[in-house]
This record gives C-alpha cells, structure tokens and sequence, in this order.
C-alpha cells in the first residue's frame, strides 16, 4: 500500500491524507477537515447540460465550488512540484488531439483489456495525472457523480496556464467521460516530434485549427521538457553521412550532448542515461511567456519538429511575430487552449461520469 500525503488547502481544508492501494482497481481513502466543506456537501448534484451542448458556468446550479477546487488544487501543487503542473498542459493536449477531449488519456485500463493510450511510446513520461487524481477525490465527497474528468481536466490545464502566466480565461463545461482508449490511437492522431512544418500543419488542420493556431499552442514549449529519446538522433546520428542536425545550434548541441551522453559504435549509439528529461529552453519552468520562439530563432528548437517551425517561410515568420509580441501571442494562446477544449467532446448522455478517473464505472 502507498500512501500519498498532500498539503493543507487555504480557507476550507485542514488535512489530507490519500491512500493508493495495489490492485486492478486502485481505492482512494480521503479525510477531510474543513471550514466550508458542510456547506459544499449540501448543495445538489445534477450534471446533464440542457441540450447536451457545453456551456460556461455548467456547474453553476450542480456543484458551485467545482472550479474553484480545481484552481486551489492547481495552485498548491504549483507551489511544490512546478514540473507536475506543466505537465497538465501536455496531458490536456494529448487527450484532446486523441479521441477528442474525454479524459481516456487518464484510464489506466478499460473493459476490453486492450493497452489504454497512456501506454503509447507516444505519451512517455505524461506528468500530472496526480492532479486530477486528488481533485476528482475531492469533488466525488463535495458533489458526488457530478463533475467529469474531462472537465476537471480542461479546467486544471486552464488553471496550470494561469499560474505560468497566461491571462485567465472561460472553460464550458458539460464533457463527459469516454469509456474507451486504445494505446494504437495515439501514434494515428499525435503529431510526432520529427514532423516537419507542413505535416504538422495538416494534423491541425484535421482537428479544426488554423496554421497560425498551431504555432501559438507550439508557444506550450516554453515550459517542459522533453526525454533525451526524443531527440537524441539529432545530435548523433540525424541523417546518411550527418551526425548532427544542421537546423540547431551548435553550442546548445553541445550542451545537449552533455545532458544525453550516448556509448557505443556509431550505428548503434546507446542513451547512458534514457530516462533522462530535459527542458524546452533557458527559462524552462518558469513562465509560459513566448521565450520558446526566440529560441527557435536561435536554433534552440529541442524537438525536430519544434525548430521545423523556422524553416518554412509562413510558420518562421508567425513565429517571428510571436516572439515580437509576447502578450498579443498569451492572448491568442489563451483562445487557442479555449478551442482545444471543444474538440470531439462527449455531452448529454453521451459516456459517462467516472466515480475514479483511472477506471471506467
């Protein structure tokens, strides 16, 4: 048994203590002390949206205080694992772009036993699902069978955006959960991190976004990181008779090379350390502020597909344009993460409402 122990939350929580325990079906033990919770507990628990559309304020009636847990989650979290945080937006992404926004991302298993999309060589090290544990955790006790794991996402990864800096915008609510996800999904619908401009441009276009679009959501890059298997072939073996990819800059190769040292013959190169992670850029954790586009200006791009946005003439100069105007891009980044939401979503009586998220009902 493993427990897992979390800190004091501000006006209504006075501890925590979540226990996780083995098997097919892990349970979730929670004690609550709180100032607000009574009141909480007394409010009514009705989630359907009239005409099964999504909408601003959907749990306005049902479950009041459901972002507002969310945001205080976020928040605490932040303040002790920036890592996990930053990782919501990725989670959040990689949930949407597959499947639409249905939190399958988040199933550890579903009935039909076949590998879930978590398990994809696609979603290596997804952080953050730790987050969304504690909050469902907390609202199944304050509005039981109400608020989805779907929304709980999307509003934890708008949550996650505000603490790095970007202004604070509206999420609709009314998703419901998926009760399917399959692991060979992911490598059809994600873009990979080797795609060139015009590829990636295509898959975006698929889901209903604009070029420009997908070079503002690209901007996520300026916090995270990436595992040095993601790009590791650009530093030693990128192309027939080219160790080194010619797009990055050679002085950050070389700092690259230092955090992802390889052994072994040529042809057969060897990460010494593979599960190495390492960040987007200098300024990495810190502030979701445009830095990532100077970077690849520089030839800082740490993924291929990340500096392909400089080679093709309409995406190099979005991103010049973007890295002229970092407040304009948080605006446009805000409303790109706003649509991202709303892609192939699940309402009405569509799915379900998970009781845990990791679990179909």
């Amino acid at each position: 048994m493993l427990p897992y122990s979390f800190f004091p939350y501000a006006c209504f929580l006075l501890a925590t203590t979540f226990v996780f325990s083995g098997g097919p079906r892990s349970s979730i033990m929670v004690e609550l002390s709180s100032c607000g919770l009574c009141f909480f507990l007394l409010l009514p628990a009705s989630a359907i949206a009239a005409g099964g559309q999504l909408r601003h304020n959907f749990y306005e009636s049902s479950c009041p205080s459901a972002e507002s847990v969310v945001r205080l989650i976020v928040e605490d979290f932040y303040r002790y694992d920036h890592s996990v945080v930053a990782g919501l937006i990725r989670l959040f992404f990689h949930d949407c772009f597959v499947t639409g926004c249905d939190g399958s991302i988040l199933l550890d298993e579903t009935p039909s036993g076949e590998p879930v999309e978590k398990a994809s060589p696609g979603n290596v090290g997804l952080n953050g699902e730790q987050v969304i544990d504690v909050a469902k955790s907390f609202l199944e006790r304050l509005c039981p069978g109400t608020v989805s794991c779907a929304d709980i996402l999307a509003f934890a990864s708008r949550d996650a955006a505000v603490v790095f800096g970007i202004p604070s915008y509206p999420v609709a609510g009314g998703r419901r959960d998926g009760t399917d996800s399959r692991a060979e999904q992911v490598g059809q619908e994600l873009p990979k991190p080797f795609f060139d401009a015009e590829r990636q441009t295509e898959m975006f276009e698929k889901k209903g976004f604009t070029q420009r679009e997908m070079v503002v959501l690209a901007g996520a890059h300026s916090i995270g990181g990436a595992h040095c298997s993601s790009f590791q072939y650009r530093l030693y073996n990128h192309s027939a008779g080219r160790a080194l990819d010619p797009y990055i800059k050679r002085n950050y190769a070389l700092h690259l090379k230092q955090r992802c040292p390889v052994a072994g013959a040529l042809y057969s190169l060897q990460p010494v350390n593979p599960g190495m992670k390492v960040g987007f850029g200098e300024e990495v954790g810190q502030r979701l502020d445009g830095s990532y586009y100077g970077g690849l200006l520089r030839g800082e791009g740490l993924l291929e597909s990340d500096q392909a946005l400089v080679k093709e003439r309409t995406t190099r100069q979005l991103v010049r344009n973007m890295s002229k105007h970092p407040g304009k891009w948080a605006q446009e980044f805000a409303q790109a993460m706003e649509k991202l939401g709303k892609v192939d979503v699940l309402t009405g009586d569509e799915g379900e409402v998970r009781k845990v998220c990791r679990f179909v009902n």
